[in-house]
C-alpha cells in the first residue's frame, strides 16, 4: 500500500497544532520545551509504511526542530546498550543556543474519569484504561530522564563531548484530552485546557446523535484535525462498524458532523 503523503502532511499539521499539556514546570517539576510557532508547516522528512503513532511523532518533532536556526540536533532516537541488552533510548539531545538539552517526547490521548484516583492528574486515563497520565509522568521522572545519568550512557556523551552535569532536561509532552459528554465547567488547576479536543461517551448513549454523520479515522490519523471532504457514515452504518471495534475492548476515536455542520472529535468507550 502506497504511503499517502497528503495524510502524512495533515498528521504533521495536527501534531503542530496540538498544545503542550502544561506550561513551564508545574507538573512533577518536568519542564516543557517552549517553541515559537513556525511559519513553514511543511513536513520534509520520510515516514516508513506502518510506522506507529509514537515513532511517527518523533519524526515530526525532528522535522519541527530543524526549522529553528538556534537548535542543533546532536543525536536522536539513540539506544543505550549494555552489550546486546538495550537499557533504554534517548529521544533527543539538542543544543539550543549554547545549552545542551536532553529532550523526551510524548504524545498522548487521555480521557477524564473522576472514578479513577483522587486528584486531577489521577483522573486522566488512556482510552482503554490500560495507561494513565500519572503512570507516564512517573515513568518519565523515574526511568526515562534518569537514563542520561546511567553509566551505559557515558560513551554517547563522550562521543558528543558533553558533560552530563551541564545538560538540562526537558520534555515535549503534547496531548489531546476528552471529557465526559455530560460534564461542563470543569476547573482544571494543572493541565492546559487548550488540549481538550472533545468528549467521550459509552456506546449505550450514542443514539442521541442518530441525526449526525460520522467517520472513524485510522489510529495514525487521530493526529489530524477533522477533515470535511469525506464520505461520512450514516448513524446506522457507523453504529454497526463501531460495535465490532468495541467488542475487541478498544475505544475508537471518531469524528462527528452535526446537522448544522459543526464537527467534533469524540471517543466511544466499551467501558462505563
Amino acid at each position: 500500500m502506497a504511503l499517502n503523503t497528503k495524510d502524512i502532511q495533515l498528521q504533521y499539521e495536527g501534531f503542530l497544532n496540538t498544545p503542550v499539556l502544561w506550561k513551564g514546570d508545574n507538573i512533577y517539576n518536568l519542564k516543557q520545551l517552549e517553541l515559537n510557532p513556525i511559519p513553514n508547516a511543511g513536513f520534509e522528512g520520510t515516514i516508513t509504511k506502518n510506522l506507529r503513532l509514537g515513532k511517527r511523532v518523533e519524526r515530526f518533532v525532528s522535522n519541527q526542530l530543524q526549522q529553528y536556526s538556534q537548535i542543533s540536533i546532536l543525536t536522536e532516537n539513540t539506544q543505550i546498550q549494555n552489550g546486546t541488552t538495550t537499557v533504554g533510548e534517548i529521544d533527543f539531545i539538542l543544543q539550543i543556543s549554547q545549552t545542551p538539552i536532553h529532550l523526551e517526547v510524548i504524545y498522548k490521548f487521555y480521557l477524564y474519569d473522576e472514578t479513577v484516583g483522587n486528584s486531577e492528574l489521577d483522573h486522566w486515563i488512556g482510552p482503554n484504561k490500560k495507561d494513565s497520565l500519572v503512570e507516564k509522568l512517573t515513568k518519565l521522572k523515574n526511568k526515562q530522564l534518569p537514563l542520561l545519568y546511567n553509566s551505559y550512557t557515558i560513551p554517547l556523551l563522550k562521543k558528543l563531548q558533553l558533560d552530563f552535569s551541564k545538560i538540562e532536561q526537558e520534555v515535549y509532552f503534547k496531548a489531546q484530552l476528552f471529557i465526559p459528554f455530560h460534564m461542563e465547567n470543569i476547573n482544571f488547576e494543572y493541565i492546559n485546557t487548550n488540549c481538550i479536543k472533545g468528549f467521550y461517551i459509552h456506546y449505550d448513549d450514542l443514539e442521541q446523535f442518530k441525526l449526525c454523520k460520522f467517520h472513524i479515522p485510522s489510529k495514525i490519523n487521530w493526529l489530524q484535525e477533522i477533515q470535511i471532504n469525506l464520505n461520512w457514515l450514516t448513524y446506522e452504518k457507523f453504529s454497526s462498524k463501531v460495535i465490532s471495534i468495541l467488542n475487541q475492548e478498544t475505544s475508537p476515536l471518531c469524528w462527528m458532523k452535526k446537522p448544522n455542520g459543526e464537527v467534533i472529535k469524540f471517543f466511544i468507550t466499551w467501558w462505563k
